[in-house]
């Protein structure tokens, strides 16, 4: 049997190395932060670059939503293991970190919350 040679680059249903391959902690990353949805205005050197920085920031709010419901289980999680930890296995220091957690990933909810909602006012610049 005749081995049919390997599709090239740019043919139909084929999938650059570089793009099919992303790394776990690059992946893990993107899936708890939205930072890198969101473009960066203050590296815009003109109006019409800072207005596209927003028009583009303004249309990935579409995606907060999303980490919230992320970021609510994690701390769910953290605020349900030190419950745990701290009266049915009297682990203080253990129930100590992760109620710790917990008060971190809800900062990070508060966060998202107010991104969402500045971004969703159509009154700011």
């Amino acid at each position: 049997m005749q081995q049919s040679p390997a599709p090239q680059h740019g043919q139909e249903g084929v999938v650059p190395a570089a793009d099919a391959e992303i790394r776990f902690a690059t992946l893990l990353y993107r899936f708890l932060f939205f930072d890198w949805l969101f473009a960066d205005m203050t590296k815009a050197t003109n109006l019409f670059e800072r207005r596209a920085a927003w028009q583009h920031n303004r249309s990935m709010r579409r995606h907060l939503p999303l980490y919230l419901r992320r970021w609510s289980v994690l701390t769910a999680l953290d605020f349900g293991l030190g419950t745990v930890f701290e009266h049915s296995l009297e682990i203080r220091l253990v129930a100590a970190w992760f109620f710790t957690w917990s008060c971190v990933t809800l900062t990070g909810m508060v966060l998202a919350a107010v991104l969402w909602v500045l971004l969703s006012n159509p009154e700011m610049p």
